[in-house]
């Protein structure tokens, strides 16, 4: 992925402030091109204006939850590669996150995300993953 000329785009929402930075950064660091949104309805209104590659969401945020985003970018983005990174193990088998394509627990790790990122992104290039 590095030095790529036509970086993947990632929209990271999430309602941490710290926790967007870092995956800006880490991300960044990565490769990748990072959009960032603080809450459901700032992911809207930038998915109004540019279509990433790929989309993280956090579930447990104020107002719109990730769960209900989720629901509404699949209404008209049907194939947009989504990750679930959330804190709550517990809501992988709540059948509303299967919509996502990949649902990942929250650690200082960020090696599963990572891959999970890289995993869906050459699915949806088509290349091998």
């Amino acid at each position: 992925m590095r030095n790529s000329p036509n970086p993947a785009t990632i929209l990271v929402v999430d309602d941490e402030e710290s926790i967007r930075l870092l995956l800006q950064e880490e991300l960044g660091d990565l490769g990748y091109r990072v959009l960032l949104a603080a809450d459901a309805h700032e992911a809207l209104e930038r998915l109004r204006v540019e279509i990433p590659d790929l989309i993280t969401i956090d579930i447990k945020m104020p107002g719109m939850d990730g769960i209900d985003l989720l629901r509404h970018i699949r209404l008209t983005h049907r194939h947009l590669p989504i990750v679930l990174w959330t804190a709550y193990g517990e809501y992988k088998h709540d059948f509303a996150t299967w919509a996502s394509d990949a649902y990942v627990t929250k650690s200082a790790d960020l090696t599963e995300l990572t891959d999970a990122i890289a995993g869906l992104l050459a699915e949806r290039r088509g290349s091998p993953g």
